[in-house]
């Protein structure tokens, strides 16, 4: 394969692993609700049972009382859901991290996410589509994402997290965990992205020499993905546009950045064969407040 069609090939993989998570967890695993935030008291739970549960994956509008939203299903499911209110010391924000980092590891695509008043009114997620008044908070201050898993069965699950804030400035988190039956068309879900682990997020600082924020953790996860015979390692690299610096520099830095760290997970067993550097810079902005400035994204391909 010549440079230009690798490029081309990679970006296009990068684009799908924007949305794609992490390992694929057994059948019995993914059937269970994802663990609770720690920092969080469960306050009531329903049992889900519906042929047609509205699941939305895209902003919520409200129409002569009708609910709109550009991209919606109406999906057949089985499943859990619970409201949790979280603790004074902690933050809906921690919360919504939590969940994602629990649907990672289970191998979740995200579908939709939104952040403040982009979700629409808080009053119409409370109150008609979770019929739960208690999220019933500021549409400035509420986080929605919704995101699917697949088994090698083809059994799917989604998992909706909506979080907000209070008047009071109590915080809280519902979460649903829902089977999908057999035949149900899950909007923007390919079970495909199966294949595509992570992203890792790796904020890096320097320019000689690099620094790289990799946890212990997120170092034996790479560490299992690269393991598996056959798999490609992607490092894009992004970097913020400085003052006074033109793109091509910027790119420039991305691509020292993604070099030194793969000569980093070289030293810790990721072979430097099967990894792949991409430097984008700041070509490419992601709607996500964690993944901004200077950072690698770590992404495995599996064969």
């Amino acid at each position: 394969m010549n440079n230009r069609a690798f490029v081309m090939k990679l970006r296009s993989l990068l684009a799908a692993a924007l949305l794609a998570c992490g390992l694929v967890a057994s059948a019995s695993e993914l059937g269970e609700p994802l663990d609770a935030f720690a920092q969080s008291s469960l306050q009531s739970a329903l049992d889900i049972q519906s042929s047609g549960h509205l699941v939305l994956m895209s902003p919520v509008r409200e129409i002569r009382g009708e609910i709109r939203s550009d991209v919606m299903a109406r999906l057949p499911v089985n499943g859990k859901g619970q409201l949790f209110e979280i603790n004074r010391d902690a933050s809906r924000r921690a919360a919504q991290e939590h969940y994602r980092r629990e649907l990672q590891a289970r191998g979740g695509q995200i579908l939709f996410e939104c952040s403040g008043v982009a979700c629409g009114r808080s009053n119409v997620w409370a109150n008609q589509i979770f019929e739960q008044p208690r999220l019933l908070g500021r549409d400035q201050d509420q986080d929605y994402f919704v995101g699917a898993v697949a088994d090698v069965d083809g059994n799917r699950w989604l998992t909706l997290v909506y979080t907000v804030t209070r008047g009071n400035q109590r915080e809280y988190v519902w979460v649903e965990h829902l089977q999908v039956a057999a035949g149900a068309d899950i909007p923007g879900f390919q079970a495909s992205a199966a294949r595509l682990l992570g992203p890792i997020i790796v904020p890096w600082q320097g320019g000689v020499t690099h620094r790289f924020d990799l946890s212990t953790t997120d170092r034996r996860r790479l560490g299992e993905w690269a393991a598996e015979e056959g798999a490609e390692v992607v490092l894009a690299a992004f970097s913020s546009l400085e003052n006074d610096e033109t793109l091509n520099d910027s790119i420039a830095r991305a691509e020292r950045a993604a070099d030194a760290l793969a000569d980093v997970l070289a030293k810790s067993g990721v072979s430097r064969e099967q990894v792949r550097t991409l430097a984008i810079g700041p070509g490419v902005q992601v709607a996500d407040p964690n993944r901004t400035g200077d950072r690698i994204e770590i992404l495995v391909i599996k064969r």
